[in-house]
Protein backbone atom coordinates (compact mmCIF):
# COMPACT_ATOMS: atom_id res chain seq x y z
CA UNK A 1 0.00 0.00 0.00
CA UNK A 2 3.04 2.43 0.65
CA UNK A 3 3.88 4.22 -2.61
CA UNK A 4 7.97 4.13 -2.76
CA UNK A 5 9.23 7.45 -3.05
CA UNK A 6 10.88 7.21 -6.69
CA UNK A 7 14.15 8.31 -6.14
CA UNK A 8 14.90 6.13 -3.27
CA UNK A 9 17.07 5.34 -0.99
CA UNK A 10 17.15 9.12 -0.13
CA UNK A 11 19.97 8.55 2.36
CA UNK A 12 23.42 6.03 1.96
CA UNK A 13 26.45 6.01 3.52
CA UNK A 14 27.64 8.19 1.02
CA UNK A 15 25.96 10.97 2.36
CA UNK A 16 27.38 10.63 5.60
CA UNK A 17 30.38 13.08 5.94
CA UNK A 18 32.23 11.19 8.46
CA UNK A 19 33.25 7.78 8.13
CA UNK A 20 30.02 4.95 8.42
CA UNK A 21 29.10 1.40 6.63
CA UNK A 22 25.55 2.20 6.91
CA UNK A 23 22.56 4.06 7.40
CA UNK A 24 19.16 2.76 8.43
CA UNK A 25 16.50 2.83 11.53
CA UNK A 26 15.33 6.22 11.58
CA UNK A 27 13.25 8.24 13.21
CA UNK A 28 11.82 11.14 11.97
CA UNK A 29 9.63 14.59 13.03
CA UNK A 30 8.57 17.84 12.36
CA UNK A 31 10.81 20.85 13.95
CA UNK A 32 10.28 23.89 13.44
CA UNK A 33 8.69 23.13 9.98
CA UNK A 34 11.63 21.20 8.84
CA UNK A 35 11.85 17.21 9.23
CA UNK A 36 14.92 15.96 11.51
CA UNK A 37 16.12 12.89 11.17
CA UNK A 38 17.85 10.72 13.82
CA UNK A 39 19.25 7.47 12.20
CA UNK A 40 21.65 4.86 12.89
CA UNK A 41 24.87 4.10 11.33
CA UNK A 42 27.21 1.04 11.82
CA UNK A 43 31.14 2.43 12.24
CA UNK A 44 33.92 0.12 11.12
CA UNK A 45 34.20 -1.73 14.15
CA UNK A 46 30.49 -3.04 13.80
CA UNK A 47 29.18 -0.36 16.52
CA UNK A 48 26.27 1.80 16.54
CA UNK A 49 25.90 5.35 16.30
CA UNK A 50 23.36 7.76 15.98
CA UNK A 51 23.24 10.94 13.13
CA UNK A 52 20.97 13.62 12.76
CA UNK A 53 20.17 14.94 9.03
CA UNK A 54 17.58 18.19 8.25
CA UNK A 55 15.56 18.48 5.08
CA UNK A 56 12.34 21.30 3.62
CA UNK A 57 10.60 18.66 1.72
CA UNK A 58 11.22 15.30 3.95
CA UNK A 59 12.91 13.54 1.07
CA UNK A 60 16.30 15.61 -0.21
CA UNK A 61 18.54 15.22 3.33
CA UNK A 62 21.71 17.21 4.96
CA UNK A 63 23.44 15.09 7.50
CA UNK A 64 24.99 17.32 10.06
CA UNK A 65 29.09 17.03 10.34
CA UNK A 66 28.87 15.26 14.00
CA UNK A 67 27.17 11.93 15.04
CA UNK A 68 24.30 13.27 17.22
CA UNK A 69 24.21 10.49 19.66
CA UNK A 70 27.86 8.23 20.32
CA UNK A 71 28.11 5.60 23.17
CA UNK A 72 28.30 7.10 27.17
CA UNK A 73 31.37 7.07 27.95
CA UNK A 74 31.30 7.22 31.51
CA UNK A 75 28.47 7.86 34.34
CA UNK A 76 25.47 5.10 34.68
CA UNK A 77 24.89 4.60 31.22
CA UNK A 78 28.36 3.74 30.38
CA UNK A 79 28.49 0.68 31.08
CA UNK A 80 24.81 -0.40 29.10
CA UNK A 81 25.81 1.80 25.79
CA UNK A 82 29.08 -0.25 25.47
CA UNK A 83 28.20 -1.84 22.26
CA UNK A 84 26.25 0.88 20.82
CA UNK A 85 22.88 2.67 20.25
CA UNK A 86 20.72 2.18 17.67
CA UNK A 87 17.28 2.47 16.30
CA UNK A 88 15.93 5.71 18.04
CA UNK A 89 12.44 6.61 17.78
CA UNK A 90 11.01 10.20 18.77
CA UNK A 91 8.52 11.46 20.22
CA UNK A 92 6.89 15.31 20.69
CA UNK A 93 5.20 15.36 23.91
CA UNK A 94 5.00 18.30 26.28
CA UNK A 95 7.13 20.73 24.47
CA UNK A 96 10.17 18.86 24.02
CA UNK A 97 11.16 15.84 22.22
CA UNK A 98 11.33 12.27 23.58
CA UNK A 99 14.15 9.92 21.93
CA UNK A 100 13.82 6.40 23.18
CA UNK A 101 17.10 3.96 21.61
CA UNK A 102 18.22 0.69 22.06
CA UNK A 103 21.70 0.66 24.39
CA UNK A 104 23.72 -2.87 23.96
CA UNK A 105 26.12 -3.97 26.21
CA UNK A 106 27.26 -7.26 27.34
CA UNK A 107 24.72 -6.94 29.50
CA UNK A 108 22.36 -7.67 26.73
CA UNK A 109 19.36 -5.11 25.37
CA UNK A 110 18.07 -1.91 26.96
CA UNK A 111 16.09 0.90 25.66
CA UNK A 112 17.12 4.30 27.21
CA UNK A 113 14.97 7.96 27.36
CA UNK A 114 16.87 10.74 26.47
CA UNK A 115 15.32 14.01 25.54
CA UNK A 116 15.74 17.34 23.47
CA UNK A 117 14.47 20.89 22.98
CA UNK A 118 15.52 21.78 19.54
CA UNK A 119 18.11 18.54 18.25
CA UNK A 120 21.37 20.75 19.05
CA UNK A 121 21.60 18.75 22.02
CA UNK A 122 20.81 15.53 24.33
CA UNK A 123 20.19 15.06 27.81
CA UNK A 124 19.96 11.30 28.45
CA UNK A 125 17.43 10.96 30.97
CA UNK A 126 16.93 6.92 32.03
CA UNK A 127 17.50 3.65 31.48
CA UNK A 128 13.75 2.54 30.76
CA UNK A 129 13.70 -1.05 30.73
CA UNK A 130 15.51 -3.77 32.11
CA UNK A 131 17.21 -6.40 29.62
CA UNK A 132 16.24 -7.65 27.52
CA UNK A 133 14.05 -5.42 25.76
CA UNK A 134 14.74 -4.02 22.13
CA UNK A 135 11.92 -1.44 21.21
CA UNK A 136 9.89 1.40 22.69
CA UNK A 137 7.44 4.09 20.77
CA UNK A 138 6.50 6.50 23.76
CA UNK A 139 2.69 7.95 22.20
CA UNK A 140 2.59 11.40 22.11
CA UNK A 141 -0.37 11.69 24.51
CA UNK A 142 -1.40 11.60 28.01
CA UNK A 143 -3.80 9.00 29.43
CA UNK A 144 -6.04 9.66 32.49
CA UNK A 145 -3.01 11.58 33.20
CA UNK A 146 0.05 8.70 32.51
CA UNK A 147 2.07 8.49 29.83
CA UNK A 148 1.85 5.27 27.64
CA UNK A 149 3.87 3.30 25.52
CA UNK A 150 4.32 0.23 23.12
CA UNK A 151 6.99 -2.01 23.88
CA UNK A 152 8.36 -5.43 22.86
CA UNK A 153 10.49 -7.79 25.58
CA UNK A 154 12.54 -10.62 24.62
CA UNK A 155 10.82 -13.68 25.56
CA UNK A 156 11.40 -17.30 24.26
CA UNK A 157 8.30 -18.55 26.38
CA UNK A 158 5.52 -16.16 24.42
CA UNK A 159 7.24 -15.37 21.08
CA UNK A 160 8.23 -11.49 20.72
CA UNK A 161 4.83 -9.65 20.90
CA UNK A 162 4.07 -6.09 21.32
CA UNK A 163 2.79 -4.82 24.96
CA UNK A 164 1.51 -1.60 26.44
CA UNK A 165 2.81 0.06 29.66
CA UNK A 166 2.31 3.27 31.28
CA UNK A 167 4.29 5.67 33.60
CA UNK A 168 3.57 8.74 35.77
CA UNK A 169 6.24 10.08 35.05
CA UNK A 170 8.36 8.58 31.62
CA UNK A 171 10.63 6.42 34.23
CA UNK A 172 8.84 4.40 36.12
CA UNK A 173 6.69 2.00 33.98
CA UNK A 174 4.51 -0.89 34.78
CA UNK A 175 0.55 -2.22 34.82
CA UNK A 176 2.03 -3.84 31.39
CA UNK A 177 0.28 -5.79 29.08
CA UNK A 178 0.18 -7.75 25.91
CA UNK A 179 -1.32 -6.03 23.20
CA UNK A 180 -0.42 -7.92 19.47
CA UNK A 181 1.45 -11.00 19.49
CA UNK A 182 2.80 -12.70 16.60
CA UNK A 183 -0.17 -15.56 14.11
CA UNK A 184 1.05 -18.86 13.34
CA UNK A 185 1.82 -19.66 9.87
CA UNK A 186 1.65 -15.87 9.35
CA UNK A 187 3.44 -13.16 7.86
CA UNK A 188 4.58 -12.31 11.37
CA UNK A 189 4.57 -15.44 12.96
CA UNK A 190 8.25 -14.93 14.08
CA UNK A 191 7.85 -11.81 15.85
CA UNK A 192 6.10 -8.45 16.35
CA UNK A 193 7.85 -4.81 17.45
CA UNK A 194 6.64 -1.49 17.60
CA UNK A 195 8.24 0.69 14.46
CA UNK A 196 6.89 4.05 14.41
CA UNK A 197 5.40 6.69 16.78
CA UNK A 198 1.90 5.97 17.45
CA UNK A 199 -0.07 8.40 14.59
CA UNK A 200 -3.39 10.22 16.11
CA UNK A 201 -6.11 10.03 13.87
CA UNK A 202 -9.72 10.53 14.07
CA UNK A 203 -10.94 6.86 14.83
CA UNK A 204 -7.87 5.61 17.00
CA UNK A 205 -3.81 5.35 17.17
CA UNK A 206 -2.24 3.57 14.30
CA UNK A 207 0.48 1.73 14.71
CA UNK A 208 3.00 0.87 12.20
CA UNK A 209 4.75 -2.42 13.59
CA UNK A 210 7.58 -4.66 11.97
CA UNK A 211 6.99 -8.46 11.17
CA UNK A 212 8.93 -11.31 10.74
CA UNK A 213 8.71 -14.82 9.27
CA UNK A 214 11.14 -17.14 8.96
CA UNK A 215 11.91 -18.67 5.71
CA UNK A 216 14.58 -21.53 4.76
CA UNK A 217 16.46 -18.45 3.58
CA UNK A 218 16.62 -16.50 6.85
CA UNK A 219 13.94 -13.72 8.43
CA UNK A 220 12.24 -11.31 6.14
CA UNK A 221 11.31 -8.17 7.66
CA UNK A 222 7.93 -6.42 6.52
CA UNK A 223 5.43 -3.60 7.99
CA UNK A 224 1.64 -3.88 9.20
CA UNK A 225 -0.77 -1.89 10.29
CA UNK A 226 -2.66 -2.02 13.68
CA UNK A 227 -5.69 0.41 15.12
CA UNK A 228 -5.46 1.32 18.82
CA UNK A 229 -8.12 2.75 20.88
CA UNK A 230 -7.88 6.60 21.44
CA UNK A 231 -8.83 6.86 24.78
CA UNK A 232 -7.09 3.24 25.73
CA UNK A 233 -4.54 2.34 24.03
CA UNK A 234 -3.93 -1.21 25.25
CA UNK A 235 -7.24 -1.74 23.54
CA UNK A 236 -6.61 -2.95 20.18
CA UNK A 237 -9.29 -2.40 17.44
CA UNK A 238 -7.77 -4.19 14.55
CA UNK A 239 -4.82 -5.38 13.16
CA UNK A 240 -4.26 -5.35 9.27
CA UNK A 241 -3.80 -9.34 8.27
CA UNK A 242 -2.13 -8.10 5.61
CA UNK A 243 1.31 -6.68 5.17
CA UNK A 244 1.44 -3.10 3.79
CA UNK A 245 5.51 -3.02 2.76
CA UNK A 246 7.78 -5.77 2.06
CA UNK A 247 11.58 -6.33 0.58
CA UNK A 248 11.34 -5.64 -3.01
CA UNK A 249 13.71 -3.19 -3.98
CA UNK A 250 17.09 -4.53 -4.98
CA UNK A 251 18.64 -2.32 -1.80
CA UNK A 252 16.00 -4.07 0.51
CA UNK A 253 16.42 -7.30 -0.72
CA UNK A 254 20.15 -7.06 -0.38
CA UNK A 255 23.06 -5.37 1.92
CA UNK A 256 24.04 -6.06 5.18
CA UNK A 257 21.08 -8.17 6.68
CA UNK A 258 19.14 -9.06 3.59
CA UNK A 259 15.32 -8.96 3.21
CA UNK A 260 14.39 -6.42 5.53
CA UNK A 261 11.93 -2.98 5.46
CA UNK A 262 12.26 -1.70 9.05
CA UNK A 263 10.36 1.42 10.10
CA UNK A 264 11.28 3.53 13.13
CA UNK A 265 9.61 7.28 12.03
CA UNK A 266 6.79 7.98 9.96
CA UNK A 267 5.03 11.99 9.80
CA UNK A 268 1.39 12.47 9.22
CA UNK A 269 0.55 15.63 6.68
CA UNK A 270 -1.67 17.55 6.84
CA UNK A 271 -3.00 16.63 3.67
CA UNK A 272 -3.96 13.33 5.50
CA UNK A 273 -0.81 11.41 3.68
CA UNK A 274 1.74 9.97 5.86
CA UNK A 275 5.55 10.06 4.85
CA UNK A 276 7.08 6.55 5.68
CA UNK A 277 10.68 6.08 6.42
CA UNK A 278 12.35 2.54 6.48
CA UNK A 279 15.83 1.14 6.77
CA UNK A 280 16.68 -1.25 3.49
CA UNK A 281 18.15 -4.11 4.12
CA UNK A 282 19.61 -2.34 7.22
CA UNK A 283 21.56 -0.64 4.42
CA UNK A 284 19.82 2.64 3.44
CA UNK A 285 17.10 4.57 3.92
CA UNK A 286 13.95 4.62 2.01
CA UNK A 287 10.36 7.01 1.70
CA UNK A 288 7.34 6.48 0.73
CA UNK A 289 4.09 7.94 1.36
CA UNK A 290 0.33 6.00 1.86
CA UNK A 291 -3.39 7.71 2.90
CA UNK A 292 -3.54 7.67 6.69
CA UNK A 293 -7.22 6.38 6.40
CA UNK A 294 -6.56 3.84 4.11
CA UNK A 295 -4.51 2.11 6.65
CA UNK A 296 -7.02 3.08 9.22
CA UNK A 297 -9.80 1.38 7.08
CA UNK A 298 -7.73 -2.00 6.21
CA UNK A 299 -7.00 -2.26 10.10
CA UNK A 300 -10.81 -2.38 10.46
CA UNK A 301 -12.20 -3.90 7.56
CA UNK A 302 -9.41 -6.68 6.65
CA UNK A 303 -8.27 -7.63 10.20
CA UNK A 304 -6.82 -10.53 12.28
CA UNK A 305 -7.46 -10.82 15.87
CA UNK A 306 -4.65 -9.57 17.48
CA UNK A 307 -3.66 -12.06 20.30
Amino acid sequence: MIQRYSRNPILTKHDVPYPVETVHNAGVVKHDRKYVMLFRSHLRNGRSIIGLAQSEDGFHFRVHPEPFLTPAQDGPFAPYEEYGVEDPRVCALDGTYLITYSAYSRYGVRVALAKTADFGSIKRVALVTQADCRNIVIFPARFSGRYARLDRPHSEICPWSIWVSYSPDLIHWGDSKVAITPLAYHWDEMKVGPGATPIQTSRGWLNLFHGVFQTMDGAVYRLGAALHDLEDPGRVLGVADEWILQPEDPWEVSGYVHNVVFSCGAVAEPDGMLKVYWGGADTVICAGTVETEALVDLCLTRSRPPI
